[in-house]
């Protein structure tokens, strides 16, 4: 009866959600006040029905009840709990029900704490995100069932897809959909802006907390996403440019876009039809990833390759939403008023530069994923990486990393150049002086050496507009975009260092014999059979010793699971603070030798130290931002109370 009562919770969940979108839209009328009344009441009791629905899933998938089918497609009585429980977001209708569930929660926030906007603006955003999630209720229900039975019952599951079973995957996808939801978030309020002509400062402060959160997510996601292909799948990469990685990495793009020009809108009444149309754009992208990941155009280890009707299901939900939206656009955009005007030397004249360079790397990235699909409609096949993507989009992300680093000095509306020549000149220097350095000392090639002398002149460039202010009394936001800056920094240096210096080694080493790679001298010392949970292995210890110091034991695995049955590489990481080494273990080859496979990355690491500083960041930024409102409400509920108190 779980899987019935899960079933009933998600139908109640989706008739909530019809009740929701009448309401709202009855409450733009003049004689819709009473109905409009529950629009608020069923956006919260939508959600605890849609997350009684998800905790019934993840019951059913603790039990290993194999009558659900989608419990015996993706589970097995023999894994650990951890996996059990990823597995009901590993696969496709479980995903979808995270959304959904994420999705609901969010609509009910909103409405049990949001009363900035007139009521009018707020209904027809709760209306706006009613209606993407019906959407979402209707391909559950009627394609992609999570609760289906089936029989008769298989004796055992054919449990999760090896390559998931990680702890990254309890973090990965749910961070992503947090991201992508918070997305549909400033979807809904850019949609009720447009139908109640209330594009204004106060909409962007109120949607503003909503993109920040959502871009922490997607940081987090994708750099946790990042971090466990990494180490997961054994190839020594961070980044390849997957069609399934270019899906999260595009949302993220446009919601930096977006999130400062929601602030300069909010603090500078400025870029109001900017922030309207990124908010449109940056769901829109969210979408197409969802389309991408979850229609079987594409093969990856990603991607949930279903059958192609729930892709065009998907594929009209892209099209009802995002051309709904941006015909509305087009019908009101005459209706949104200018705003305030500013030079180009200004910050909001450095802010649209880098939304326009963040623009164009999108509009990079969608081609480069797209064209391949739409060359393989016919018949030719293609393939779009780093040579297209790495020097294309570098022709526009560098000189962004230059106004970002000028950027936060300038002021706003209007500044003079002399006012700031001195921090100007001074990060100049500090950019040419590691060009100079490190092409005199390592020779590297033309884009990691400006990635190295950009990140050191953002790393400089992010506090220097600290300077000359008491520190103690600076905002917590302010904190926020030096240490986000910082952590663009700290990942650039990273990756630059990465692609410049890593060292790879490819050996057959017999046990007792050592392979030099890079400044490590690793000795093989023996290979012996292992098991796990739900897998055996073969599993090398070898001993990693660095410019002949002391050694350490790392123990890489070649993996072989029964269900399904399936062989994976297990990578061995020995982090310094200047790199890490990096194992993978090989087949048996003759005479007794071992295919190994090792890798010295220097700085590395900083990749992922930046992406969390990135992160860090943000949440600064969104707790002064949110600490700043709460402030603010209650000074105007006392003056609200006391003005009462007076006139009675």
């Amino acid at each position: 009866m779980i899987a019935e009562f899960g079933l009933a919770a998600l139908w109640l969940a989706a008739a909530l959600a019809v009740l929701q979108l009448v309401g709202a839209a009855l409450a733009q009328t003049a004689g819709g006040k009473v109905l409009a009344q529950v629009v608020r009441p069923a956006a919260v009791v939508q959600a605890l029905l849609c997350t009684i629905a998800f905790v019934m899933l993840l019951w059913l998938f603790v039990r290993t009840d194999l009558s659900v089918l989608l419990v015996a497609s993706n589970s097995h009585s023999a894994k650990p709990l951890i996996f059990k429980l990823a597995g009901a977001w590993g696969n496709h209708e479980g995903s979808m029900l995270l959304w959904i569930t994420v999705m609901a929660l969010a609509g009910a926030l909103i409405a049990l704490i949001e009363y900035r906007l007139p009521e009018k603006t707020m209904h027809a955003t709760l209306g706006a995100q009613a209606f993407v999630g019906l959407g979402f209720y209707a391909f559950l229900l009627f394609s992609s069932n999570p609760f289906e039975r089936i029989s008769p019952v298989p004796p055992e599951g054919m449990g999760l897809n090896p390559l998931l079973q990680d702890i990254g995957l309890a973090l990965h996808p749910p961070t992503l959909y947090a991201g992508y939801v918070g997305l549909s978030v400033a979807f809904s309020f850019a949609v009720g802006a447009l139908l109640t002509r209330q594009v204004t400062p106060e909409f962007a402060k109120v949607m503003r907390p909503w993109v920040l959160g959502a871009w922490i997510f997607l940081t987090l996601g994708i750099t946790a996403g990042s971090y466990w292909a990494y180490y997961e799948l054994g190839w020594g990469g961070w980044w390849f440019w997957d069609p399934v990685e270019n899906a999260s990495l595009m949302p993220w793009l446009a919601a930096t876009a977006l999130l400062h020009s929601a602030s300069v809108l909010a603090s500078r009444d400025a870029l109001r039809t900017w922030t309207i149309m990124l908010g449109v754009v940056a769901f829109s992208m969210s979408m197409l990833g969802t389309f991408l990941v979850r229609s079987g155009i594409l093969t990856s280890v990603h991607a949930f390759a279903v059958d192609p009707e729930r892709g065009s299901f998907i594929l009209a939900l892209l099209a009802l939403y995002i051309g709904g939206a941006l015909v509305l656009f087009a019908m009101r955009a005459n209706t949104i008023s200018e705003g305030k005007r500013f030079s180009l030397l200004s910050r909001e004249g450095a802010l649209v530069v880098n939304n326009v360079a963040l623009s164009a790397i999108l509009g990079i990235v969608l081609l480069g994923t797209l064209y391949p699909l739409l060359t393989e409609a016919f018949d030719v096949r293609v393939s779009v990486g780093p040579p297209y993507f790495n020097p294309v989009s570098a022709i526009f992300f560098l000189p962004m990393l230059v106004v970002l680093a000028v950027g936060p000095l300038l002021r706003w509306r209007h500044d003079r150049f002399a006012r700031v020549r001195l921090p100007v000149i001074i990060i100049a220097a500090v950019g040419i002086a590691v060009l100079l350095g490190v092409w005199l000392i390592a020779g590297i090639a033309l884009l990691p050496l400006l990635g190295m002398a950009l990140a050191a002149t953002v790393a400089v460039a992010s506090f220097l507009p600290l300077r000359g202010r008491a520190l103690r009394r600076l905002p917590i936001a302010v904190w926020g975009m030096a240490v986000a800056h910082f952590g663009v920094a700290v990942a650039l240096f990273g990756m630059a260092a990465d692609s410049a210096f890593t060292i790879e080694k490819l050996s057959a080493a017999r046990v007792g014999e050592t392979t030099v790679v890079g400044p490590w001298q690793v000795r093989l010392d023996r290979v012996e059979p292992v098991a796990g949970p739900n897998w055996t292995a073969l599993e090398a210890a070898m001993t990693a010793s660095y410019d002949g110091g002391e050694g350490q034991v790392i123990r890489p695995q070649s993996r072989s699971f029964w269900s399904p049955q399936q062989q994976t590489s297990e990578s061995a990481l020995l982090t310094r603070w200047n790199g890490q080494l990096y194992a993978v273990l090989g087949q048996a080859a003759e005479n007794g030798r071992w295919q190994l496979h090792l890798w010295w990355k220097p700085f590395v690491t900083w990749i992922w130290f930046g992406g969390l500083l990135i992160a860090l960041g943000g949440l600064l930024s969104l707790i002064g931002r949110v600490s700043v409102d709460v402030r603010r409400r209650s000074a105007t509920t006392r003056i609200e109370a006391r003005h009462a108190e007076a006139t009675r």
